[in-house]
């Protein structure tokens, strides 16, 4: 049975495992309560400075001292674009206005549910904070290894949506030129 849930909530009653909807599921044998245990939302932020990604290393595990995308957890009734902007601005002191949604990506098995934005720094200085020991540039091109099992497809993914926006301006201008 799941370590996240052991007493009802609702009576406090020892929880115990239970075929609720074909999956084993915590459920109160007193008052019949059954726990749904949701995922969690995270939000990760490519942003862009001068053509390079800013990127932190960690001070916290998972992947601690590794250099990362910023990152974290999005509070409840918190917007998920809100918390993107929160976590750049708590991580590396920069201010970014996001610019296009790259994705969301799960895993089977997993408990976290990563919502990606691509975003260009808007102000701000870049310093460390709390949660890392570092905050740092990197041209797309030259990126340190990266630490998490979804990364290499997010920074794909938002390579191609930088494509499609580019290339999408680059069909505006000749527009405007006709």
């Amino acid at each position: 049975m799941s370590e996240e849930a052991k007493f009802c909530q609702r009576c406090g009653h020892a929880l115990a495992e239970k075929q609720v909807e074909h999956r084993a599921r915590p459920c109160c044998p007193a008052c019949g309560y059954v726990v749904f245990l949701d995922p969690k939302v995270a939000v990760v932020v490519l942003a862009r400075a001068d053509g390079q990604l800013v990127m932190v290393r960690r001070s916290i595990e998972p992947a601690l001292g590794r250099w990362s995308f910023p990152s974290g957890y999005v509070d409840r009734g918190e917007a998920v674009e809100d918390a993107a902007v929160r976590e750049v601005m708590e991580e590396t002191g920069l201010e970014v206005t996001l610019d296009g949604f790259v994705g969301l990506y799960s895993s089977k098995h997993s408990t976290v549910v990563l919502a990606v934005y691509s975003a260009e720094v808007a102000g701000g200085e870049l310093m460390a904070g709390a949660e890392v020991t570092d905050a740092a540039l990197f041209s797309p091109d030259e990126m340190p290894p990266l630490p998490f099992p979804h990364d290499d497809q997010i920074l794909g993914d938002w390579r191609r949506l930088m494509c499609t926006r580019d290339s999408g301006s680059a069909l505006n201008a000749q527009e405007g030129e006709a």
